[in-house]
């Protein structure tokens, strides 16, 4: 078997199944920690991205598609595109979600604009460790190695966005805090939500994808996930803002929101248009 399709497929299996083993260890191991304080919760945070290092360091891959490099020179742009793409996504689906009454904004007039800004910092700061672990799997090592072995853009993307929702199962079911899931989850079921989160991770993975690609560097998106999770977390589950029924779902500006995600994708897909333009002058 070509050595790139083997290491691919063994970073699969571990991301598939790094989850579920974190929970087995909890169990047999008697874990009195809340789950995501837990050994599993490490197992399963840690585990793509370090088999995606221990190949590149021993299985053949080496270093050159990593992404460590921060490129700033070259890559400015594709920064700014990382602090902006979000923000301007979410304000054009908040500003749509308020007139048509699909959200309510009344945790914003009791708790004040400052609150959620100190929130914000708090949950960003909470992400910046995870999110170094999901990039270095995801853009770190997926998305580059998939190109390697020669998978279409688009098809490379999708590919990694139903890795990146399998690895996020174990999460939802297992080692998220209940009170936080059911905040999200309100009237809706499990399975229902794990739907709408693929839905949603789909088109984000095209934008991250061609942020990479473009940029041949991890840092950008990595500040991108970093944004999402910051900005957009604190708004359901400090109770910001409420969702109201189904349109509130469609509508919502979180990047779980239907709209937000594909006005992601949409920007995904424009970097990706002009990607494979500049590649065709050149």
């Amino acid at each position: 078997m070509n050595k790139t399709i083997r290491n691919i497929i063994i970073v699969t299996l571990f991301t598939v199944g790094g989850g579920w083993l974190g929970i087995w260890l909890n169990s047999v191991t008697g874990n009195t920690q809340p789950p995501m304080q837990s050994l599993g919760a490490l197992v399963w945070l840690v585990t793509p991205a370090l088999a995606g290092i221990l190949l590149r360091a021993f299985g053949g891959d080496g270093w050159k598609d990593a992404g460590f490099r921060l490129n700033l020179i070259s890559g400015w742009k594709w920064y700014l595109v990382a602090i902006l793409v979000y923000p301007l996504a979410a304000l054009l689906s908040f500003g749509f979600s308020i007139v048509t009454g699909a959200i309510s904004i009344d945790g914003f007039a009791t708790q004040g604009f400052s609150a959620y800004i100190a929130a914000v910092g708090i949950i960003t700061a909470g992400s910046l460790m995870k999110n170094i672990f999901e990039e270095f799997a995801w853009r770190g090592y997926l998305t580059p190695r998939l190109e390697a072995a020669k998978v279409p853009a688009l098809l490379n993307h999708l590919l990694v966005g139903i890795l990146w929702w399998a690895w996020h199962i174990p999460y939802y079911y297992y080692f998220l805090d209940r009170a936080q899931l059911n905040s999200y989850l309100g009237t809706i079921n499990i399975t229902t939500f794990l739907a709408i989160a693929l839905f949603g991770l789909l088109p984000t993975a095209i934008l991250f994808g061609e942020l990479r690609l473009l940029s041949k560097s991890v840092w950008p998106v990595f500040i991108l996930h970093n944004l999402i999770n910051g900005l957009s977390m604190p708004l359901i589950l400090n109770g910001f803002i409420k969702l109201n029924g189904w349109s509130g779902i469609i509508l919502s500006p979180t990047n779980d929101g239907i709209i937000t995600s594909i006005l992601l994708g949409v920007a995904g897909l424009f970097l990706y248009q002009y990607r494979v333009g500049k590649k065709g002058r050149q």
